[in-house]
């Protein structure tokens, strides 16, 4: 058996980079973009399955077919709504940071 405790141990290469407003407002331009094109997707996906509808007479077939269509069309649109708020939360970061910045040079030390 291996006693030893590692819990100590700290990698190497780890820096830590305090968040910027720049890098706040890039990130949440990204997040943003990629909010946009899975809506976009969701809304495709969504006008698909809306335009072919099943076609069975067997309840289990049908039951089983609208859970998967359900379960696409949510997991796109939680996606979107992941970024979206990711994109918002960035940007209120952003505007906290800069108040902050702001209120620092405002006031003597």
């Amino acid at each position: 058996m291996n006693n030893q405790d590692n819990t100590d141990t700290k990698p190497a290469n780890t820096t830590t980079q305090n968040p910027t407003p720049l890098r706040c407002f890039t990130g949440s331009l990204i997040s943003g973009g990629l909010a946009i094109a899975l809506y976009s997707l969701t809304a495709a996906i969504a006008q698909t399955f809306a335009a072919k509808p099943i076609h069975s007479d067997n309840p289990a077939v049908i039951n089983i077919a609208s859970a998967v269509r359900t379960l696409v069309v949510g997991i796109t649109a939680l996606g979107t709504g992941i970024f979206g708020l990711v994109a918002l939360g960035l940007i209120g970061l952003a505007i906290q940071i800069l108040i902050q910045q702001a209120t620092k040079k405002g006031s003597p030390s």
